[in-house]
């Protein structure tokens, strides 16, 4: 027969045990809700109300942190929007922050207000009404041995201390959230990637498709792959509609169609396929040559599973190389023009110079020196145009006055045979420019000479000069025919056959020369234009000095 302590022994088992299935009950309800939500907010929300509401608590706090370990967000749980503002700005508030959230371990306290002043922690006055003791149960987050964070909730309705079993329910709940917030990082760095990688794509100079293994149809398609079939596909059909339809034709002159070449080639052999000139057709005759690439993809198992194409447009080499031989044919002309003719003085002078007087005689060699200074032109040009590319023009800049180099260039100008009258519009008290003046000389002279050779015989060239902080900047304005804003973005480029002026023997390489002096100055040079028939501008900067006490020149850094 069992004694009356025996029972109430059962009985307080009994209990103990309503209570765990009580308890265990609600964390499964608590784990089910939580996990109805793929939101990442929606689902830390949820831990923290459960977590408060099986503990007790009156509010609760998560910390969450960045791989730095600084605060990065936090969520706050049974707190009103004002009395949230208030906690965040708490004077003691970061101070107390940081001590929760660097916690090691779980940390239960019966009253967090003496607590704190025994760690030496600033008092903790909650902007709320509490009881006259604070209960706090915190636990930090962690996720593969790396704290990402922190939870705690504080303020027992009854006011007594939190219990052991309300440890252990703040710690699941801990863990449940270091899950949520390491699958939400990882998802948000995949996401990264993701956009990263079509960035990379969109953006890549060279057109990419990727076909499937089992349809061979194409999956992805970059921006510059539908340029490429835009091009081809005139004024109907979607760029889908124009990829069914072309022809790849090789260098052997085979053909096959571009749905053909994955499935039956690739696919087939698994062979990645290196640079080979591909010309692309469609039904309409329109079509365009390509630098083609192919890299199957494989599985784990060395299976085929997809196929990376990507072709290079080759219009714009094929375009450069033609305005390279065109340049080489123009330079074989200027220079076969004088020399035909210093060759031809030189052999009637020899031949007989019996014959010819004084007179005679001087007209040959003014002929065979003007043909040798065009001839010194044209290959000074080719040599600035190396010492450019290979970064060897060499400027001596000194203080110098800007009207100097302008008079220079305008008298260089007329007396080379110019017929513009030139105008100059000077501000008073221009300070000088730090420049090498037979460089600065000589941009000038090829904007004259530029601005010359589109321009009317009579108008008016204008020269302008303009203060700023710390540069002058020169323009060059003309009369001529403008240009459309196609051309602008073509104008510093050599060979573009743009910007051509009239001397004989220009070899278009002006504009580019002009750049790389100015440029080796510290400045930049641009061009506009309001269009066609209504002239055009060019300028450019120079760094003005500023005279020192000592007589040194200084030179102002624009930041």
């Amino acid at each position: 027969m069992k004694t009356m302590c025996q029972m109430e022994r059962v009985e307080e088992l009994e209990r103990e045990v309503l209570a765990l299935r009580e308890r265990l009950s609600r964390l499964s309800e608590a784990s089910m809700r939580i996990s109805e939500s793929l939101d990442f907010q929606a689902v830390l929300q949820g831990i923290l109300d459960s977590a408060r509401s099986l503990t007790g608590a009156r509010y609760g706090v998560i910390y969450l942190e960045d791989h730095s370990g600084q605060v990065e967000d936090y969520l706050y749980s049974w707190l009103s929007p004002e009395e949230t503002a208030l906690l965040v700005d708490l004077p003691e508030g970061p101070t107390l922050a940081t001590y929760l959230h660097m916690l090691e371990e779980p940390l239960c306290v019966r009253d967090f207000q003496n607590f704190a002043i025994a760690q030496g922690l600033p008092e903790f006055r909650p902007p709320f009404p509490t009881g006259s003791t604070i209960p706090i149960l915190a636990a930090p987050i962690r996720h593969l041995g790396e704290r990402v964070g922190a939870i705690f909730v504080g303020d027992t309705h009854t006011g007594e201390e939190f219990t052991p079993e309300d440890e252990e329910t703040l710690v699941l709940f801990a863990s449940q959230a270091a899950l949520v917030i390491a699958n939400a990082r990882r998802h948000r760095e995949e996401q990264r990637a993701r956009v990263d990688l079509e960035t990379l794509v969109n953006t890549a100079p060279v057109g990419m498709l990727v076909f499937d293994r089992l349809t061979g149809v194409p999956v992805l398609t970059n921006r510059e792959m539908r340029r490429i079939l835009g091009g081809l596909r005139g004024q109907g059909g979607t760029a889908k509609q124009v990829l069914d339809t072309l022809t790849l034709r090789r260098a052997d002159g085979s053909e096959v169609s571009l749905q053909e070449l994955p499935q039956t080639e690739l696919f087939a052999s698994g062979e990645t396929v290196r640079a080979e000139e591909i010309v692309l057709e469609a039904p309409d005759g329109r079509s365009v040559a390509t630098l083609l690439n192919a890299t199957p993809i494989r599985s784990n198992e060395s299976e085929v599973e997809s196929v990376v194409v990507t072709l290079q447009d080759m219009t714009p080499l094929e375009e450069l190389e033609r305005l390279r031989a065109e340049f080489l044919a123009m330079v074989s002309h200027e220079l076969r023009g004088p020399l035909t003719s210093i060759k031809g003085s030189t052999t009637t002078v020899m031949g007989d110079s019996t014959t010819f007087g004084t007179p005679e005689m001087m007209q040959f060699f003014r002929i065979i020196d003007r043909q040798a200074d065009q001839m010194s032109i044209l290959i000074n040009d080719l040599m600035d145009v190396a010492r450019i590319e290979t970064g060897t023009l060499s400027v001596n800049p000194e203080p110098v006055q800007i009207a100097a180099l302008v008079d220079q260039a305008r008298s260089a100008f007329k007396s080379g045979g110019g017929r513009h009258e030139i105008r100059t519009y000077y501000p008073p008290d221009l300070p000088k420019v730090m420049a090498d003046s037979r460089r600065i000389v000589q941009v000038l002279g090829n904007l004259f000479s530029n601005a010359a050779g589109h321009s009317p015989g009579e108008s008016i060239i204008r020269v302008r000069v303009d203060l700023h902080d710390y540069h002058l900047e020169l323009s060059v304005e003309d009369q001529g025919r403008g240009m459309p804003a196609e051309e602008m973005s073509l104008l510093f480029r050599k060979f573009s056959g743009l910007g051509l002026g009239s001397r004989g023997g220009d070899t278009g390489l002006g504009l580019a020369i002009c750049k790389g002096i100015v440029e080796a100055h510290g400045g930049s040079i641009w061009a506009d234009s309001d269009g066609l028939g209504h002239g055009s501008k060019f300028a450019f900067s120079v760094p003005i000095v500023e005279e020192a006490d000592a007589g040194t020149v200084t030179v102002p850094v624009s930041c």
